[in-house]
């Protein structure tokens, strides 16, 4: 087995992909591994060793494991809120790719273990209100994060903390916002709330049908953080000392009414809106607490809300003109 410098599971997703190719730009050997075949993948980059493997099998993660100097756990069954809030099951069963993952890392000598967790494991208690106040690393205890999904990541981050005080593994662990922008999922029922308002809204441009459907009544609100950014944090946090869980996303609040609106001035159209009060809508608000990554690292996003969904709305676009077509 050839040794190299990152193995990246989940790298046929939309962030694995992204991660794999800045690897890449670096000069980094990369061994890219996702249970979907390479010709689904969101971005096949050739210069990396591309397997497709299940890593919830722990023979297959410990072959995908050796000889790794870093590894980067992306993989788990997820998706958008819709898919989330109706596959509670399957989502939870990504505990076994979290635990075999983590299992091989420490088995092959790996001297980093990045987890990527998510804002779901935080309480609902604090996300009742589209007023929200932001999201501390400390309030994900006392527990009771998002059903199913939620509960998985933060059974994962505890173990990966208990990994490194018995074995010595070298985790780290950030707590990923809301992530989108180009090369990701945006319809099919997975897609998260900016790919899949992009999706409607351009639709509605290329058909002329200006009329779109929103769930709930668009005042929920969250914090969205764009894909480069994610991936830039990701990789600081995985080589810094600190292993503590951390907030990796953005700040700026917007409604889902707001970022309609933002996505329109981009289409250059206005379209009229129906809400579906019974369509999953999660949590009422989600803000992340950039408090503690900015002490740590000095580190905050640099891409705006309207600058990131400028770029996803133009890749959308062309997918949705694409896929239009006779």
């Amino acid at each position: 087995m050839t040794s190299v410098d990152a193995l990246v599971t989940g790298a046929g997703g939309f962030i694995g992909g992204h991660l794999v190719g800045a690897l890449l730009r670096d000069g980094l050997s990369v061994r890219a591994v996702d249970i979907k075949p390479v010709d689904f993948w969101y971005q096949e980059h050739p210069d990396a060793e591309n397997r497709r493997g299940d890593v919830s099998l722990l023979e297959t993660a410990c072959r995908s494991a050796e000889g790794a100097r870093v590894v980067y756990n992306l993989a788990a069954d997820m998706g958008g809120m819709g898919f989330i809030e109706n596959n509670k099951a399957a989502c939870m069963l990504s505990v076994l790719t979290s635990t075999h993952v983590l299992q091989a890392a420490r088995d092959a000598g790996a001297e980093r273990y990045f987890y990527a967790s998510s804002a779901c494991v935080y309480a609902a208690e604090h996300q009742t209100s589209p007023d929200v106040t932001a999201l501390r690393e400390s309030h994900a205890y006392p527990a009771m994060p998002e059903d199913g999904y939620g509960w998985e990541k933060l059974f994962s981050e505890r173990m990966a903390r208990h990994f490194l005080e018995d074995y010595g593994v070298q985790t780290r662990v950030a707590r990923y916002h809301n992530v989108y922008g180009e090369h990701g999922t945006w319809d099919g029922g997975r897609e998260k709330a900016p790919a899949a308002i992009c999706r409607k809204i351009a639709v509605a441009a290329i058909t002329g049908e200006h009329r779109i459907e929103i769930w709930g009544d668009g005042e929920q609100t969250r914090t969205f953080m764009y894909i480069d950014d994610c991936v830039r944090g990701t990789r600081m946090i995985t080589a810094a000392d600190d292993p503590t869980p951390v907030n990796l996303g953005s700040s700026e609040l917007v409604s889902i009414n707001q970022m309609v609106d933002i996505v329109e001035k981009i289409a250059g159209i206005t379209v009229e809106r129906s809400h579906d009060l019974s369509a999953p809508q999660g949590v009422r608000g989600r803000s992340s607490d950039n408090t503690e990554i900015l002490q740590r690292y000095g580190w905050e996003p640099s891409t705006t809300l309207v600058d990131g969904l400028e770029r996803t709305y133009r890749w959308i676009h062309d997918e949705v003109k694409a896929s239009l077509a006779p």
